[in-house]
């Protein structure tokens, strides 16, 4: 195995202990900053951004005006929409820091690989027992490409399972320089038509599909579709990314996992207009024609995941 560097730094935003549902057994989710796509029902808008972000709660709030006499940057005042003046905000975390009831909160810290190997190391005795191990998600983890190599490489001179949480927007040379240290990849496939694709997410997915097809040469995936009404929830949708993922090498199962709103408060806490506040989830009944349509191109379909 190459080198490790360890004291390479990159910009975490969360690290997510005993989750059971991003790869087997116990697992341990790392989640890095930064991501190409903007998608409208984000459940970690904080993560789009490859900069720290501010978070504040008004509820928490006491008006004291210690944030304001921190900045520097003049990015704070109450006549500011949600406080903070996100144009002028350069995510320095001095207010947060001076902030004496935690209504602002830093999203995004430096560390080194070393350092999340370390926190990764609590949890070792879990992955040994549940034969489980750590999930890098993110944002896009492969926005931080040489980041996220060295805590798989570093994961995997320990012994542990490697799992990455992907889109594979990324160029062939980053999947080939990262994807050979990942043991299964969970990769998001969210709509097979350009247009309609990036009128949701920001961008479109010819660069994604391309990097479909690397990966899963590459290693054992799982393809995930966020099921989201007005959409990707037809029948035609599920059917054209069902057909898509069936072509794939390295995929039998594909992921059905439908809409909600969970990360919806996360708007409010950057200042942001949540667009899918009025829309609904897909009834249990809507849901399994869709696993059968799934089921139908040969695929195993789990529900959630």
């Amino acid at each position: 195995m190459d080198q490790i560097n360890y004291s390479l730094e990159g910009l975490v935003f969360d690290i997510q202990r005993f989750s059971i549902h991003d790869g087997p057994g116990v697992r341990t989710i790392v989640f890095l900053k930064g991501c190409p796509l903007s998608c409208k029902w984000c459940s970690n808008p904080e993560s789009q951004r490859i900069n720290p972000v501010v978070m504040y709660n008004e509820s928490e709030c006491i008006h004291c005006g210690t944030c304001i006499n921190v900045c520097k940057q003049g990015a704070i005042h109450p006549s500011n929409k949600g406080l903070i003046d996100r144009d002028r905000c350069i995510g320095c975390g001095e207010c947060a820091n001076a902030c004496p009831t935690g209504a602002l909160v830093l999203k995004g810290r430096k560390m080194s690989v070393e350092q999340v190997i370390m926190e990764l190391k609590k949890d070792a005795t879990n992955y040994r027992r549940s034969k489980g191990g750590i999930t890098i998600s993110g944002g896009e983890p492969l926005v931080q490409h040489e980041f996220c190599k060295e805590i798989l490489k570093a994961s995997k001179a320990q012994g542990w399972h490697t799992a990455i949480e992907t889109t594979a927007c990324a160029s062939k040379e980053v999947l080939e320089d990262v994807i050979p240290h990942v043991d299964l990849a969970l990769m998001d496939i969210k709509h097979m038509d350009p247009a309609v694709h990036k009128l949701h997410t920001g961008i479109t997915n010819e660069l994604i599909l391309a990097g479909t097809k690397v990966v899963s040469n590459m290693t054992k995936t799982i393809v995930r579709v966020p099921v989201i009404p007005n959409f990707n929830s037809r029948k035609e949708d599920i059917l054209s990314i069902a057909s898509y993922a069936a072509s794939l090498h390295n995929v039998e199962t594909l992921h059905l996992l439908p809409y909600h709103s969970y990360g919806e408060n996360k708007y409010g806490l950057l200042g942001r207009e949540y667009a899918l506040k009025d829309t609904k989830t897909l009834s249990e009944e809507q849901i399994d024609a869709l696993k059968e349509i799934v089921e139908s191109q040969g695929l195993r379909c789990v529900i959630g995941g």
